[in-house]
């Protein structure tokens, strides 16, 4: 059926994959059905935790922000017309392609692992671990956030004959990265700041109310 010829575009989220110290974009990968939820949870980082009242209203910087979401990939639509040139990739292994994609992200290279073993054996002191890509989850332009993947199951619920899978859904959990976390003038922290900023421009546009709206004259 074909969609109503006014219907608005609508956006892909997705992962954008940088590179940590330039921001050169090394790969981009949609999601291919947007998640109908986006959980998110705010930890307030208060100075005055430890009961010191002095202390009480001061932060000792950003909330940890941690995303969760739901997203789900079927070949479905490719399998029924599998002589069209977009979908063979779908006829040959269903959505492997698309798992790979999103699980890559949570191996360092082969290439560098290798790369670190032909070290190690010429007797290197210290291998310092992998430096991975930064991801970042784009969800509109008013949220292009620097993260890292805390958590990544898949559940498999289709087979072809050759059982690939040809649909599956995802669970993603993220961490924003702050700049608690990456330095400040870093790729990730610029970033974070760029998407701090737009909340701020973001709520000084939504105004307030009077006081009369609480039932109240005044608070002293």
């Amino acid at each position: 059926m074909s969609s109503a010829p006014f219907a608005p575009r609508v956006l892909r989220a997705g992962l954008v994959i940088v590179d940590a110290a330039n921001g050169r974009v090394l790969r981009a990968i949609a999601l291919q059905y947007n998640p109908d939820a986006l959980q998110r949870t705010l930890q307030i980082q208060g100075a005055g935790e430890g009961g010191d009242r002095l202390e009480a209203l001061r932060l000792k910087g950003p909330p940890v922000e941690t995303l969760r979401i739901e997203a789900e990939l079927d070949a479905a639509d490719q399998l029924e017309f599998p002589d069209e040139r977009n979908n063979r990739l779908a006829v040959e292994v269903g959505v492997g392609a698309q798992l790979a994609a999103l699980e890559a992200l949570l191996y360092p290279p082969s290439a560098q692992l290798a790369a670190q073993d032909a070290l190690a054996a010429r007797g290197t002191i210290e291998v310092l671990p992998v430096l991975a890509p930064l991801p970042l989850f784009v969800w509109s332009r008013q949220r292009v956030l620097p993260v890292r993947i805390t958590e990544f199951s898949i559940h498999e619920e289709a087979f072809d004959p050759a059982l690939n899978p040809i649909r599956a859904k995802v669970t993603l959990g993220l961490r924003v990265l702050s700049i608690n976390d990456v330095p400040f003038d870093s790729t990730a922290g610029t970033l974070f700041r760029a998407h701090q900023q737009q909340k701020e421009a973001l709520a000084a546009r939504s105004g307030g109310v009077p006081l009369e709206s609480f039932g109240i004259g005044g608070l002293l």
